[in-house]
């Protein structure tokens, strides 16, 4: 690893050098020079989907994987430059712009230093790893006027722009519910290793600022989810999506928080695969309900209101109307014979609207729209903003679990109210030398 103090100065000197060109509006078409961090899953994709624009360059592809940083380079096939240290990507001026594909819990740390060093940043979701990440992340992006767009890609879909619209103008009436379901038997229990085992300076990079630890080869790729040093679970992971969407049609925060959940899976890991929560919401209530050891039933979103139900997913929505009949009618009687059925009336129009794909629908869209507002300095479609407000309610939702309790969000005060202990869960401490970069770019000006 290159020297610690040369290199934390040489930051600070990047971030004050690119301070006056934070406001660039580039010209509509001038090329964006993007730089990928990580392109394992998720980030393999998105380094297509940003290929596919005219108006973009792959200027760098960083991989702590020999293999996937071979394959990466063969994939953008114009011999970007090759990192495996993200932070020489970020000190290079002829790159306007990274993704950031990596376990959750780099995602903070490496858009801080991003914004930092003057670079605009389309980071995948989660947000965060732990909830006061984000406000840092607020911080930096702001204060060196960086864009940032986050990887909830649902918002760019036109079918869920259309359906808040519907719903945002009364057509399914006042809210009064919303549900989440997941549910798929994906066996957390462990596949086998994938790739070449990582060498102890690949592992210790991996690592990053999460707690050393001997290298273990199954925490790699999708598997790192089954851990709390890295992930939320499938609550950060598949909630935010969902609750994003609630958030963003209904501009509401959770007031309260419940949840319960398990994990029976055999073999290492930590994080739950049956997963129930309740959000208190000042208008309505949402629940979260996942299961990765069965793959029945209905999965996706559903919104209820007082005229209908909207059901939506990444193919598309339907709403289906409740019948308008008087509270009277409802109630069933046996006093004889049946009268005839009048024909039914309904509450509202129903409205089905579907046949979309994810990566032509919203993928691509919202890589559209992060390059554009590079150009226009726009704010994106998932901005930090709404962004950190959905991995609010997840965060809170791992915490109930694991502390048992019912937790109460003051969203004035951004804090937990009344318990000290799961307040202190709110943050964790970062691994030198980790720790000392995450200083030096909140400081920065």
């Amino acid at each position: 690893m290159p020297d610690r103090r040369a290199f934390l100065k040489g930051l600070t000197a990047t971030a004050v050098a690119t301070a006056a060109s934070s406001g660039r509006v580039a010209g509509a078409n001038e090329r964006v020079r993007v730089g990928f961090i990580g392109v394992g899953l998720i980030g393999r994709r998105h380094l297509l989907d940003f290929q596919a624009q005219a108006d973009c360059e792959i200027a760098g592809i960083c991989e702590v994987s020999d293999e996937r940083l071979d394959d990466g380079v063969a994939t953008a096939g114009n011999s970007p430059a090759r990192f495996d240290d993200f932070r020489r990507m970020l000190d290079r001026s002829d790159i306007d712009a990274v993704v950031v594909s990596t376990p959750d819990h780099w995602h903070a740390l490496m858009t801080i230093m991003a914004c930092a060093a003057g670079k605009d940043v389309y980071v995948e979701k989660p947000l965060t790893h732990v909830l006061r990440e984000g406000e840092w992340m607020i911080d930096a992006a702001r204060r060196h006027r960086r864009v940032v767009q986050v990887g909830t890609q649902q918002r760019a879909g036109v079918h869920y722009q259309r359906a808040r619209r519907l719903v945002q103008n009364g057509h399914i009436g006042e809210i009064r519910g919303a549900r989440v379901s997941t549910a798929r038997n994906i066996m957390p229990g462990f596949t086998a290793p994938v790739g070449k085992p990582l060498s102890p300076g690949q592992w210790d990079m991996w690592l990053g600022p999460a707690p050393a630890t001997p290298y273990e080869p199954t925490r790699g790729l999708y598997h790192f989810r089954w851990f709390w040093d890295y992930s939320g679970g499938q609550t950060t992971n598949l909630l935010a999506h969902e609750v994003d969407i609630v958030q963003w049609v209904t501009a509401q925060v959770p007031r309260r928080v419940a949840a319960f959940a398990q994990r029976r899976m055999a073999g290492i890991g930590e994080t739950p695969d049956v997963f129930e929560g309740i959000f208190d919401y000042p208008g309505f209530l949402l629940n979260w309900s996942s299961r990765e050891v069965a793959a029945g039933g209905r999965s996706g979103l559903e919104i209820y209101g007082t005229k209908g139900t909207l059901a939506i997913n990444r193919r598309g929505f339907e709403i289906l109307p409740d019948a308008a009949l008087t509270p009277e009618a409802q109630i069933p009687r046996f006093t004889g014979p049946a009268a005839p059925a009048a024909a039914p009336t309904w509450r509202c129009e129903p409205v089905k609207d579907d046949g979309y794909e994810q990566v032509r629908d919203q993928f691509l869209p919202h890589v559209r729209n992060f390059l554009d507002c590079v150009k226009s300095r726009q704010t994106p479609l998932a901005d930090l903003d709404s962004a950190h407000q959905t991995s609010v309610a997840c965060h809170l939702a791992n915490i109930a679990m694991r502390t048992g309790r019912v937790i109460a969000w003051d969203p004035s005060r951004n804090d937990i109210v009344g318990d000290p202990a799961a307040s202190a869960m709110l943050t964790k401490t970062y691994r030198a030398p980790w720790d000392e970069h995450l200083r030096v770019a909140l400081r920065s000006a």
